[in-house]
């Protein structure tokens, strides 16, 4: 593979990483359900749209090995939301800052 197809997505992936951190989620505030749902769709849409590139460029195997390994991230990543909620609630930490300590 390129090299500049690798600076291209390393490049991509730090600028959605500090639009996101630097500007989206500057101040704590309590995230509400529809907030949530909105990064949710936002984000997934963004990944299968760098699955479809990868299928158009390196062909229908790499495609679904990409989408498997990513549905395989997300259910596992399930148990991580438990574990915040019990961190949560063990320490009572108020909705408005829950947002501010993920993202600390």
């Amino acid at each position: 593979m390129d090299i500049w197809a690798w600076v291209g997505f390393n490049a991509f992936v730090l600028a959605m990483l500090a639009i996101d951190l630097g500007v989206f989620h500057r101040k704590a505030h309590e995230v509400s359900v529809r907030e949530a749902a909105t990064w949710s769709v936002v984000w997934v849409t963004l990944s299968l749209a760098f699955d479809y590139g990868i299928y158009r460029i390196l062909g229908p195997q790499a495609g679904l090995e990409f989408l498997t390994g990513y549905l395989i991230e997300k259910a596992l990543s399930v148990d991580n939301i438990f574990v915040f909620v019990l961190i949560f609630s063990y320490f009572a930490v108020p909705a408005r800052y829950q947002h501010r300590v993920l993202y600390w």
